[in-house]
This record gives structure tokens, sequence and C-alpha cells, in this order.
């Protein structure tokens, strides 16, 4: 009786900015369910798509430092620099935050090409803010994702989630994929992937959680295995009234191509 009274209290809730982090809302088998709930729930004041200009001005007191959860994409990172990796595709890398972040800590080489893809309003506050402070010049902006195409590593850190396709149905349509892979700050189920929705405060937005054998196996297929994989449990994600879907922790992997 109580989640019957509760859970329309709680869908009217979620349906207004919120301002203290992220709420989450109910679970959907496909990206394209999810989408049409979130259409439904869709206003003004919270679109059911990340292509706002408020999303450009997200994080911008994060540039200047390095998470606890990015230190191992950071390690890893530092070592393919050394080895020769000068070609970066950073995908939904906001305006450039892994680029500036690990900046302050890596020796970037003067010839490394940082590219970032995401969506368009947030490219183009990310080219605003690079004008005044890419003294390197290394950063630049894509709006195709195939054009990870030929690169030599692709990263992606907290972006995977948003996305309405997954990170192996884009590896698999490049000719030249990427050698290295690194995705971070992940949403992860240890046995098969969900949607959710949520709620950023700027918008409401399908929200996919990755199975991870699923993701470990079509990987595989592609030719890629893992050269390492860390925990994250100072994130997890709690949904109302969905107790059984709940995650402890977020996951960070590293993938390496074999040729």
């Amino acid at each position: 009786m109580l989640r019957q009274i509760a859970r329309p209290l709680y869908r009217r809730y979620f349906r207004r900015p919120y301002p203290h982090g992220n709420l989450y809302y109910g679970i959907f088998p496909s990206y394209a369910q999810a989408l049409a709930q979130a259409a439904g729930f869709a206003s003004p004041q919270l679109p059911s798509h990340y292509d706002v200009d408020a999303a450009g001005r997200l994080y911008r007191s994060q540039l200047q430092q390095v998470r606890i959860c990015d230190y191992a994409a950071m390690f890893w990172l530092d070592r393919m620099l050394a080895a020769g990796v000068r070609r970066v595709f950073d995908l939904g890398g906001h305006i450039g935050q892994a680029y500036y972040g690990f900046g302050r800590y890596l020796r970037f080489p003067e010839d490394l090409d940082w590219c970032v893809h995401d969506v368009p309003k947030v490219m183009a506050s990310g080219r605003q803010w690079a004008s005044a402070h890419d003294a390197g010049k290394r950063l630049r902006f894509d709006s195709d994702a195939l054009d990870a195409d030929g690169t030599d590593l692709l990263i992606s850190s907290g972006a995977l989630q948003y996305l309405d396709y997954t990170l192996p149905e884009l590896l698999a349509k490049l000719g030249n994929p990427p050698a290295h892979v690194i995705f971070n700050l992940t949403p992860m189920h240890p046995q098969a992937g969900f949607f959710t929705l949520q709620n950023l405060g700027i918008a409401i937005c399908p929200y996919r959680v990755i199975g991870i054998p699923e993701m470990t196996e079509r990987m595989a297929d592609l030719g890629y295995r893992i050269r390492d994989r860390w925990e994250l449990p100072e994130r997890a994600l709690r949904i109302p009234f969905h107790p059984d879907y709940t995650i402890d922790r977020y996951y960070g992997f590293y993938f390496q191509r074999s040729v």
C-alpha cells in the first residue's frame, strides 16, 4: 500500500528540475522505450536530451583537478604517451575535462592530437573555452563519432551511459579501430544490461547500464582483450522501487586490440 502511494508522488517529484545531484526512474529494456518515457516527462525546463546550453557549463569547476576515479585511466594514458600514442579520441569528453585535468599532471607531447566528440552545444562551449584556455592548441572537437577511425586511443569517462549506441557498435563500424580503448566511471551490472532515466537537473535522459558479460564478449569478438579493470565504490546507482537493479559501484576498463 505504501508503494502504491509513493510511486505517483515520486513520479511527480522526478519530473521537476533536481538541483542536488541525480535522480533515477524506472527500468526499460531498450533505449527507444526509455526515450519515449523521457519525452513524456519532458518540459521546457527539462528536455529529453542533453544538447542544451546549460550542459556546456557543467563541470567547469573540475577542469583543473583529477578525481579519484580518474587515476587508473591517467596511469595508463601516461604509459601510452611514453610508448608513442599521439591521436586520442575522447568520446563524450564534454568541453575537454580529461584533457585539461590530466594535462596538469602529465607531460603532453607537442604533437598530441586530442579530439573530443560530444553533443553540438557542449562542443560549441568547448571551442569557446579552448580559445582562451588551451595554450598548447592540442585540443579540437569533431561532430562525427566515426572519426575515431585511425586514432591510437579511444577514451571515454562517464559518457557511455548516455549514448544511443554501444561502444562495440561504434568500433565495429571503423575500418581501422584504435589499438587502445579506455572507459571509466561507467555503470555496469554483473549479469545483464538495462536502461533507466536520469534527472540531471537540466534534462531527463535515457541512462544505459551495461552488462559486463555482454561488453567483454563483444569486445573480444572485435579483437580486444582486457588489460586492466577497476572498480569505483564511491559511485552507486539506486533506482527507487527497483532494489534488484541497485549497482553499488561503477567500473573502468582498459582494452587492447590484438593486431
